[in-house]
């Protein structure tokens, strides 16, 4: 018998558990019950494939969540996190929102602001829809 297959775009728990801002544990938790599949490489090391880490993160981010959750909408990319600065111009708020590993800011009126109540502290979700998006390539 040889050795496993590699897959092409492999990735080690834990950096398919930081590309999806969860733990290791939970990625092994979602491995171990089926929910994303896994192989093992020469060292008996589990490994997900990249096309299956990209179906599984379609799979998460599915917009009908958001829409059981009582909040349709066509923005499909969110982020939920907490609040971490909002600084009040006299038109406009920059508002700063940690979601997972990602710090989002956001300039929106100073109305709408103080409306939201946000503050330092309180749990919002990021909500993008953008017809520029770019990517870089790690």
């Amino acid at each position: 018998m040889g050795q496993p297959e590699v897959p092409v775009n492999p990735y080690r728990i834990g950096e398919a558990a930081a590309l999806l801002g969860v733990s290791a544990d939970t990625m092994r938790r979602w491995v171990d019950a089926g929910k994303v599949a896994a192989v093992r490489d020469e060292h008996g090391h589990r490994i997900i494939p990249g096309a299956d880490l990209a179906a599984f993160a379609r799979e998460l981010a599915r917009p009908e969540i958001a829409e059981a959750e009582g909040r349709p909408s066509s923005a499909r990319n969110r982020f939920p996190g907490i609040i971490t600065d909002v600084v009040l111009g006299d038109v406009a708020a920059q508002v700063e929102v940690q979601a997972g590993p990602f710090r989002v800011v956001s300039l929106i009126s100073r109305e709408s602001a103080e409306e939201l109540n946000l503050v330092p502290g309180a749990p919002a979700t990021a909500v993008i829809k953008s017809t520029n998006v770019m990517i870089e390539r790690r």
